[in-house]
């Protein structure tokens, strides 16, 4: 089964986002939990983690097609002990929140080195960090999603994300988003069948389809290799039409979180009807 949903808007209260997911005929969604454009948030009233949990039961999303993100903000890998503090404290205060609301997965952008600290540092406090997260926090899996490799941004080569997996000490509890912007970007092809053969076989020979959790399927505004993160709206992009069907009729992306984060919000009925028409039934 394909879950196909989008990043629906929070506003008012958690609780309304399984409806916004609802309206536009989706199966799966993401959301923050929080604001992601600030460090602290009031902690969630019990009304709304009851009425959240009650709306995702009548509207039948499960745990495991709903995909929520973290603050911006967080960057795992700081440089400065102080910064790291800083977000490790608010990772943590995101799993709780994940945690109360009767949800499996965090996913998080792994975090930067800001040209201060080696890449391997920085990926060793990533998975550092993880393993933090994963003692004060029970249940949630951290999810990690791969980027473009805008700036010092890490987690842009497959190798990065199998090199954090291994530090982490229950990967139980660890998994990864593929986005496919993030991917075309960072230099690996979805263009035509033939690409999408060699990049998904190179994900499954260094990190695995056993850690999949999650993809976001957004087309591309950047050149491939740019390393420049943009997205697009389906078939409008530099990626095209062809990756989408693939992943569509590839029983490996199945009972997943496939979660647009396209640019056209009043476009996203549309696309999950086009991605739900191509699905191989």
């Amino acid at each position: 089964m394909k879950y196909i949903g989008a990043h629906v808007s929070a506003s008012g209260g958690v609780e309304n986002a399984p409806l916004n997911a609802d309206a536009i005929g989706a199966n799966a969604f993401a959301l923050f939990t929080k604001n992601q454009q600030q460090w602290r948030a009031a902690p969630l009233r019990q009304q709304s983690i009851d009425a959240f949990k009650a709306n995702c039961q009548k509207l039948n999303f499960p745990p495991q097609s709903i995909l929520p993100h973290d603050s911006y903000l967080i960057n795992l890998g700081q440089p400065t002990s102080e910064g790291l503090e800083k977000s490790r404290k608010a990772f943590i205060d995101e799993m709780h929140r994940c945690h109360q609301l009767g949800l499996i997965y965090l996913n998080f952008h792994p975090g930067a080195h800001l040209k201060q600290i080696s890449e391997q540092e920085c990926l060793s406090r990533i998975a550092e960090s993880i393993n933090i997260a994963h003692h004060e926090v029970p249940e949630v899996t951290a999810v990690i999603e791969n980027t473009a490799g805008q700036g010092s941004n890490v987690g842009f080569k497959f190798e990065h994300l199998a090199q954090i997996i291994e530090k982490v000490k229950d990967q139980s509890r660890v998994g990864v988003c593929l986005d496919t912007c993030h991917t075309f970007a960072a230099g690996y092809d979805l263009r035509t069948t033939e690409d999408c053969e060699r990049t998904f076989a190179e994900f499954e020979r260094i990190v695995g389809f056993k850690w999949l959790r999650g993809m976001h399927l957004n087309d591309s505004k950047s050149n491939f290799e740019s390393r420049v993160d943009r997205h697009n709206s389906l078939g409008k992009g530099l990626l095209g039409e062809n990756v989408f069907q693939y992943i569509m009729q590839d029983s490996r992306f199945d009972g997943i979180p496939l979660i647009l984060e396209t640019i056209e919000p009043t476009l996203w009925q549309q696309e999950i009807a086009w991605l739900r028409s191509i699905t191989k039934n």
